[in-house]
């Protein structure tokens, strides 16, 4: 049976679909030693041999799922150009090759989950089967009501104006505020560009949740596979999202 060349990517723990389309369109991909470049090609993987970067890529026989307590000041990437440390660094050589599931930029800390399973990757991440995040955030100031309402219904950011957001306040900090906020989308940098458009920037934000996988106890820095328990949780959510 055919299937989509970025989809066999994403399943073969290349990297997520989208990152994977990018790849095809920058000539890194061939198939039966042609170069692709359509997003539209469809291969059969018992047929069509599939390289990336010259390397023949087949599916990982086993799923790996991981989740990391991210430091501040690491890239949320598998390599930097400019060399900075990437989660990668925290994680090792553990014997496969796995990516992360969307993004936490550099300046935040929390959850953050990687893996080989792409089809995973793709349903954690893209906007339509809205899959919450939750995030613990201290922002400057104290923001009046009606600025948290904005963000409640959805606030223009660059033209874009976000789908709406649940936050609740947990209390005040000296000269700062802090909340728990939750959205669905994975915009670049999202929630520190929403405060910022109500005029009180981020100062520390920490992701708590992903879907229904917690940070719980973890050290900053620290990581552990995925329990059965957990993976069988996570799969049974993304299935119920489709």
């Amino acid at each position: 049976m055919k299937e989509r060349l970025q989809k066999y990517m994403a399943r073969c723990g290349v990297a997520s679909r989208r990152s994977s389309e990018k790849i095809i369109a920058q000539g890194r991909v061939t198939v039966n030693g042609k170069i692709v470049r359509e997003m539209g090609t469809k291969i059969d993987p018992r047929l069509d041999l599939v390289r990336v970067d010259g390397k023949v890529i087949t599916p990982d026989s086993e799923g790996i799922y991981i989740k990391l307590n991210k430091p501040a000041g690491y890239i949320t990437s598998v390599s930097d150009p400019q060399g900075r440390p990437t989660v990668l660094d925290l994680i090792g050589d553990i014997g496969s090759r796995v990516y992360p599931i969307g993004r936490l930029d550099y300046e935040s800390e929390g959850l953050l989950l990687l893996t080989n399973d792409g089809e995973l990757a793709y349903r954690l991440t893209h906007p339509k089967y809205e899959i919450d995040k939750q995030y613990y955030v201290i922002v400057n100031g104290d923001p009046v009501y009606d600025s948290i309402k904005k963000l409640r219904r959805g606030v223009n950011i660059d033209g874009y104006t976000t789908k709406p957001a649940k936050i609740s306040r947990l209390g005040i900090q000296e000269e700062n505020s802090i909340y728990r906020v939750t959205i669905h989308e994975g915009r670049n940098r999202q929630v520190r560009r929403m405060f910022e458009a109500i005029g009180h920037p981020v100062i520390y934000l920490k992701r708590e949740r992903l879907g229904n996988i917690v940070l719980g106890d973890l050290g900053l820095g620290e990581w552990r596979y995925l329990s059965i328990k957990e993976i069988k949780s996570l799969k049974n959510l993304i299935n119920n999202e489709i």
